[in-house]
């Protein structure tokens, strides 16, 4: 079915109050946002291609280390990368299903209990929530006691933790609720009595259970029988672990599907065909902070920078309230460095919303900056008492306890956030580097090697991993020189790689490979014009390299540029050249009493 503007915008506007009604209020907020981002047609627009659901990108670096162009003006709204579509609807080859309305049967029978009921759940009185609607079974009601139901049982998964290990410690404690909800849920769906909403839940509780594959089923049917619950795309979107999983899945074409593959591939680190989706979006809503706040993540996730730092800009200018997203605007100006800026987005992010989790870890990211590290880790652990699954505070504050040196602690830190998120690079990373520290090579490897096949784009993990390969535990020389090999192949901005291989090929005996990658490290060294220890080093073993094998004109130009540095490479470049004219005083004469004979 062709979409237009004006479809999309009623569709939004019922999607905003049918997901509000029954408290799903992070999924209405994200339809509403989108609704104000769809600008009336002043004329016809163009007609949009969408690329098919099953087309696939290629993985790109990026995200923040361990402690890993600016513009003016507002044009990045109408603004897309040189082959991006500029258009209006997406019509043209790609048709979209209809969007199904679910029954609104909230009042035909005990409307008025339906209603006590939501406004207990308003309140967070959620068994008195529960309580009110037993027996009903119109589906509101059901959705409303089962989420009321579930949510009670979180609460109270919540205290328990709290009380039993403290509010950052591991614990057992489950949510009691489960077994019942599924087991009703279950047999509702056996039935057919289940709308969307129920779907959803009962993903979220088998998804809870552990039951992984059975709960993407659900969710798909949650989706593809109402597509404008958000939430239930986001849950979807935490079980596609792979883009195998991702490309199986069996969506109907609506044009939320969009927007969720667009999602997908960021959470794959399928940054490129992130990208593109995102933009094609962008033809239509223009005005979509949300949107444009998914383009800077990816941007920043490849490390354009500059690029996202003016997409960031912009947004505070046109929503200067915003807190969502910011905490990844935060981790891109502690990536540069720009205390100023940051402690500008801390100072606003406090006065708009002190307790957001996302203020907090903006505020943590401020603290590290300057170099306080015990107050950066209190704001992380509040942070993380107003959720405990959010997975950048576990992680970068792993990194603060690697700064103070409390070892335990930033284990378990990143533990907590491999335990969120198998897919966190960065805590992967992060453990191999603790484990590296404590001298348990074996281990170390063992992280990296997880890390970079999560991230296989990032020439900084290889370097890590090669390192360790190095160690007087290890010396594994050849697999280091092999992922000093990856390494240089995906852009080494350190410069690392070259001069490591150069050096253990040298080690290995294997003089003209070395020659060959302290050739290569020389050339960027001059281009990034730098000089250093690295420099001399290689400018001292190609003169010897040359001069072994007979390339005098060679080894003389290397060793007249190291008469430039003091120390003792500079006594030795002027014994080579005084070896080097002797030998060429010496062939003229070999010549000579090669022809006397």
């Amino acid at each position: 079915m062709a979409s237009s503007k004006e479809t999309y915008r009623v569709e939004l506007r019922a999607a905003a109050r049918q997901l509000g009604e029954r408290g799903l209020y992070s999924a209405a907020k994200w339809a509403a946002e989108l609704l104000v981002g769809i600008e009336p047609d002043a004329t016809p627009a163009p007609s949009l291609v969408m690329d098919t659901p099953s087309s696939s990108g290629s993985a790109a670096s990026g995200g923040r280390l361990l402690h890993l162009h600016r513009s003016g003006g507002s044009s990045f709204r109408r603004r897309l990368r040189p082959g991006a579509a500029e258009a209006g609807t997406p019509l043209g080859g790609v048709s979209y299903v209809s969007t199904p309305i679910p029954d609104d049967d909230a009042f035909d029978v005990g409307g008025d209990r339906y209603l006590l009921a939501k406004t207990y759940f308003d309140c967070r009185e959620y068994r008195r929530a529960a309580h009110v609607l037993r027996g009903q079974t119109g589906r509101k009601a059901v959705f409303l006691r089962c989420y009321a139901l579930y949510t009670a049982g979180e609460k109270r998964k919540e205290e328990e933790t709290v009380e039993l290990e403290g509010s950052l410690g591991k614990s057992n404690a489950v949510n009691q609720e489960l077994v019942a909800l599924e087991r009703e849920l279950a047999t509702h769906r056996r039935t057919g009595a289940i709308d969307s909403f129920c779907l959803y839940l009962y993903g979220i509780v088998l998804r809870d259970k552990g039951s992984e594959a059975l709960a993407r089923t659900v969710l798909v049917e949650s989706v593809n029988s109402y597509p404008w619950n958000w939430s239930a795309w986001l849950e979807l979107q935490s079980l596609c672990t792979s883009s195998d999983i991702l490309n199986n899945l069996n969506i109907k074409n609506h044009w939320m599907k969009d927007f969720f593959l667009a999602s997908a591939h960021l959470e794959l680190k399928m940054h490129e065909e992130a990208l593109k989706r995102y933009e094609r979006l962008m033809g239509v809503f223009r005005c979509s902070d949300y949107i444009q706040a998914q383009i800077a993540t990816v941007q920043y996730s490849m490390r354009d920078l500059d690029e996202a730092d003016m997409i960031f800009e912009e947004l505070l200018r046109t929503d200067p309230f915003r807190v969502d997203s910011m905490d990844v605007y935060s981790n891109l100006l502690y990536a540069k460095e720009s205390s100023t800026a940051l402690s500008f987005l801390a100072h606003r992010v406090f006065l708009t919303d002190k307790y957001r989790p996302e203020s907090c870890c903006i505020i943590a990211n401020y603290y590290s900056l300057k170099g306080q590290h015990e107050k950066s880790v209190l704001y992380f652990q509040r942070a993380l008492k107003l959720n405990r699954k959010y997975l950048s505070a576990w992680t970068l504050m792993g990194h603060e306890f690697v700064e103070l040196k409390n070892t335990p602690a930033a284990i378990d830190a990143y533990r907590r956030a491999v335990d969120i998120n198998p897919r966190d690079y960065r805590a992967w990373y992060g453990l191999g580097q603790i484990y590296e520290m404590m001298g348990m090579p074996f281990y170390a490897v063992y992280y990296f090697r997880k890390s970079s096949y999560l991230q296989p784009n990032d020439a900084r993990l290889w370097n890590a991993m090669a390192q360790c390969y190095e160690s007087d535990q290890l010396q594994m020389i050849e697999e280091a020189i092999k992922c000093y090999e990856r390494s240089a192949n995906n852009n080494d901005t350190e410069g690392i790689a070259l001069h490591q291989l150069a050096k253990l090929h040298g080690m290995l005996g294997q003089s003209e490979e070395a020659a060959f990658y302290y050739k290569k490290d020389l050339e960027r060294m001059e281009v990034e014009e730098r000089q250093g220890q690295n420099f001399v080093e290689a400018l001292l073993f190609l003169a010897k390299h040359c001069k072994s094998i007979g390339r005098f004109e060679e080894a003389e130009h290397y060793c007249t540029r190291l008469l430039d540095y003091t120390g003792p490479e500079r006594e030795t470049a002027k014994s080579i050249l005084q070896g080097l004219k002797r030998a060429q005083s010496v062939l003229p004469l070999m010549d000579i009493d090669h022809f006397a004979m």
